[in-house]
């Protein structure tokens, strides 16, 4: 057995932990999966304990020392955190300003005034896909419901014409482009480059919305026809405030972000000097943690004080966004910790060998493994993480371009088919006041569209750059 120190680990290291041989690696893999699966869906336990206990179970069926084994959940816990922790905070504070200060309302007004008949499917897309950049997907679902229930009310429009393409948008920024928890937490897996995964995202996601928004939502209104739930008709966010952010200044905030990113990809791949001075100015202003803490830092004028909020308020609003998440970076940083074990026990090792023999697409492969743990979990950001850990080896030496089609193909594997394991499937099911077979229809065949057809289209983007 390859000997490391538990300081080796903590430090970070990714040496082999245990000499197993292909066979035992790969049932260990098949045992550490079972045991998250069945915790998160017979037991009920939350995903953070699951991934933990999952993690140790992998280690012992691998024939790995305990004390190693925790060393590597710890460090891979410890550099996920430190990697994607600041940024998804960063996300939820400037999510929590958007939603509270009326912008996410003064954006959705603005936009449907504009749009009328068939124009309205196409004006969710693009509601849903803005919004839906800073927040998390269940805020962003809580956000756009009253909306979508209002829109397809007072305009007699099918609750599918309305309601699918709302959530395909806020379905596929969700799993495709960050900062979302899950494509973070890919790209710090895999060393992928930001910017250009961002970019080569938004390629992906345009098409993807497109066809599984607008497009489908033809064929769901005709499936199922649901009367419109009145009852779930909450208050708007906006609706006791005495002023809202004007719509260009919500835009820009939300957009800063993004565009800094980009910014940063660009001059990357034209300018390619690091002692230019323009590429040294972007790779500050386009590093994630600086975009998204301009971001905020921006919105609390453009969106807070827009807002008539005071100091207090302001500080109110931050502090309020952040007690949510601390179940996500749990669950984030302890697949980080899982992903770190996979890899220190060789597992990463075994599916380079076993990709060899089989002559199966990197990209096809990553994509097939995101499909399988989230259809066993239900979780898209499990899938991801685990996913990204399992394909992590293989990303070496792959130029950044092949290694961003790598986050991507895992993004949209990691959205197939939700069904009955996944809390999404119950918050829109209840939500839109459907049966479960109506649901299955819709929202179930919605998600393995976005996830087929990103996949198509990343796989393209690989025969052409």
């Amino acid at each position: 057995m390859t000997s490391l120190s538990v300081e080796t680990l903590a430090a970070g290291a990714t040496g082999p932990i245990t000499t197993a041989g292909n066979t035992q690696l790969g049932i260990a893999v098949l045992a550490g999966i079972a045991v998250i699966v069945l915790l998160i869906t017979r037991l009920k336990l939350h995903a953070f304990l699951a991934l933990t206990v999952g993690s140790l179970a992998l280690g012992v069926f691998a024939g790995a020392p305990l004390a190693k084994t925790i060393s590597s959940f710890t460090a891979g816990l410890g550099s996920t955190v430190a990697g994607v922790g600041v940024l998804i905070a960063l996300g939820a504070i400037l999510g929590k300003l958007l939603a509270d200060s009326g912008g996410a309302d003064e954006i959705v007004d603005t936009i449907l005034a504009r749009a009328k008949g068939r124009a309205m499917p196409w004006a969710m897309v693009l509601i849903a896909s803005v919004i839906g950049l800073p927040l998390f997907f269940e805020v962003g679902i809580v956000l756009l419901i009253p909306v979508v229930l209002l829109v397809a009310k007072r305009g007699n429009y099918s609750l599918m014409r309305i309601g699918i393409p709302a959530l395909a948008g806020l379905s596929v920024m969700h799993g495709l482009i960050p900062p979302h928890p899950g494509p973070l937490v890919a790209i710090d897996a895999l060393h992928a480059n930001l910017g250009i995964t961002l970019a080569l995202g938004i390629l992906v996601a345009i098409p993807t919305v497109i066809i599984s928004g607008p497009l489908f939502s033809r064929y769901a209104a005709r499936w199922v026809d649901v009367p419109i739930p009145e009852h779930m008709i909450p208050q708007r966010p906006s609706a006791e405030l005495e002023h809202r952010p004007r719509f260009g200044a919500t835009v820009f905030t939300v957009m800063l972000p993004v565009v800094l990113m980009l910014m940063k990809a660009l001059v990357d791949i034209v300018v390619d000097d690091p002692a230019n001075p323009v590429q040294r100015v972007t790779d500050v202003a386009g590093s994630p943690l600086i975009a998204l803490l301009s971001a905020v830092l921006v919105g609390m004028f453009t969106l807070g004080r827009a807002a008539g909020f005071t100091k207090a308020r302001i500080s109110t609003t931050v502090e309020k966004s952040l007690a949510p998440i601390a179940g996500i970076l749990l669950i984030v940083g302890a697949g980080g910790g899982f992903k770190q074990t996979l890899i220190d026990v060789g597992v990463g090792q075994m599916i380079m060998d076993l990709s060899k023999s089989w002559a199966i697409p990197t990209l096809l492969l990553a994509w097939l493994i995101a499909v399988a743990i989230r259809l066993a979990t239900g979780s898209a950001t499990v899938a991801t993480i685990s996913a990204a850990g399992l394909v992590a080896p293989l990303a070496v030496g792959m130029s950044s371009t092949e290694t961003a089609l790598l986050v991507l193909a895992i993004g949209a594997g990691s959205l197939f088919f939700s069904h009955v394991n996944d809390a999404g499937f119950w918050l829109v099911k209840e939500y839109f006041g459907m049966t479960v077979g109506q649901t299955l229809k819709t929202w179930s065949v919605m998600e393995t569209i976005i996830s087929v057809v990103g996949l198509v289209f990343v796989l393209l983007l690989s025969l052409v750059l």
